[in-house]
């Protein structure tokens, strides 16, 4: 579980958080919202601890990222995987070499028993036959894929998600969702997703925080949201038609129950 408690952020003299609070909670998946420019990015980078707020505490299991030493830092970070927006993979390794990575940084393991975590990883995202292939020889939502498996080759306790679906077919990214998800729940990992992407949010929204102008604006599930009277909030995932129309089958569920 990660707990934030009223934390601030600024930039010389803008405010870009405005004293957030809120639990993430473990073997869920929990979604940050928000247009640009809301503080969505800006607070994941203080939870991470690539920034540090003027104000406030970011607790990880009670402890305090922020009054951490570099020591303790990383150790924490240790326990971190990361699914960046563009995969982030190295194009001269191979498949197998870019999961490998993190084993090499941060593991005594020798050769055999990395190789063997690799063989794990890449199997339980379905990549069994890929290990040879360079970036540049694989598809978009592959790649993704692979992100996944350097994410929890480390077996993390908490997984970071930056935009999972960019770039992806519809098609892809729900197989993306589905497994995030599934991983999530296997591994009862603390998972945080920063995504505009609205089918996640109904998909696998376990638990939504939604970021308006720095503040933390609304907070529920992909159940609550499509009956939320937040004007803010509805102005912003009702752009999308999908929505709409799950909006209106909800309200007709309702009224015909009435």
């Amino acid at each position: 579980m990660i707990e934030l408690k009223d934390v601030q952020k600024s930039f010389d003299d803008k405010q870009i958080i405005k004293g957030v609070s809120m639990t993430l909670d473990a073997g869920k998946c929990n979604l940050i919202i928000g247009s640009s420019g809301s503080g969505k990015t800006v607070l994941t980078k203080c939870i991470v601890g690539l920034f540090t707020p003027e104000q406030g505490e970011i607790l990880y299991e009670g402890n305090d990222i922020v009054s951490m030493d570099k020591k303790e830092r990383k150790e924490l970070r240790q326990q971190i995987g990361m699914l960046f927006q563009g995969s982030a993979l190295f194009d001269s390794m191979t498949v197998e070499q870019n999961v490998m990575f993190p084993l090499d940084m941060f593991s005594d393991l020798n050769y055999e028993q990395k190789r063997a975590r690799v063989d794990e990883v890449l199997s339980r995202v379905k990549l069994e036959e890929a290990h040879k292939k360079y970036p540049a020889e694989i598809s978009g939502g592959m790649k993704k894929r692979v992100g996944i498996a350097r994410a929890i080759v480390l077996n993390p306790k908490y997984l970071f998600c930056d935009e999972p679906n960019s770039g992806l077919d519809p098609q892809t990214s729900l197989l993306i969702d589905k497994l995030i998800k599934e991983i999530t729940v296997e591994f009862n990992m603390t998972t945080v997703v920063i995504t505009h992407d609205m089918n996640s949010v109904m998909e696998i929204g376990d638990h939504i925080i939604y970021m308006y102008e720095g503040h933390k604006q609304w907070e529920g599930s992909n159940k609550e949201i499509i009956y939320s009277k937040d004007e803010k909030l509805n102005n912003f995932i009702f752009a999308s038609e999908f929505l709409q129309d799950a909006k209106k089958m909800r309200m007709e569920e309702v009224s015909k129950g009435q």
